[in-house]
């Protein structure tokens, strides 16, 4: 029988069409048998970062997202880059895994979705997420170097390069899971 991992792909976009998503989904069709991807798409219903929301009751969106980081053997990670930066939206939902007992010690792997070579987003992601004591499987962000907006699964599983460079993404989660 083989031992599945549970790895939560977290999309840093809200955009309806957007390449980060569209890179974790493919990669869901990629994985291989041992590896099961999830979606997140919970982010726009976060409420905004307050620390003193964590003493009460939490949100149903909060809580449904630390279950699932809970839940889960690895983090999938794909974040653009805006204004040189961490989308607010996401860095929001970093905001509510710090104080979490799922996240600390969650193995993370990053992949960096830009073809113009974009990282300092990446960058800041790395030290975000060491501070948050994340694990990352790798010192950096893995490139899937997708040709921007608009980008869909379709196209990037029409790819060679593309598909080769999410296997690769997903044979260093996979070994580093153990599945």
């Amino acid at each position: 029988m083989i031992a599945v991992r549970r790895v939560l792909c977290l999309s840093g976009s809200l955009r309806r069409v957007s390449s980060n998503t569209a890179a974790l989904l493919a990669a869901r069709e990629l994985a291989p048998p041992e590896l099961s991807l999830t979606p997140y798409s919970g982010l726009g219903a976060l409420p905004l970062f307050n620390p003193d929301d964590e003493n009460d009751d939490l949100s149903t969106s909060v809580r449904e997202l630390r279950e699932a980081v809970g839940r889960s053997d690895a983090l999938l990670i794909a974040c653009p880059e805006y204004a040189h930066g961490v989308p607010g939206a996401f860095k929001n939902l970093l905001d509510w895994l710090v104080g979490s007992l799922e996240f600390p010690g969650k193995p993370v792997l990053l992949i960096n979705a830009s073809a113009r070579g974009s990282h300092h987003a990446q960058d800041a992601l790395c030290e975000i997420l060491r501070t948050m004591s994340a694990r990352l499987i790798a010192p950096e962000p893995m490139p899937v170097l997708l040709p921007g907006a608009g980008c869909t699964v379709a196209d990037i599983l029409a790819s060679p390069e593309r598909c080769l460079e999410l296997t690769m993404a997903l044979s260093c989660l996979k070994a580093t899971t153990g599945a």
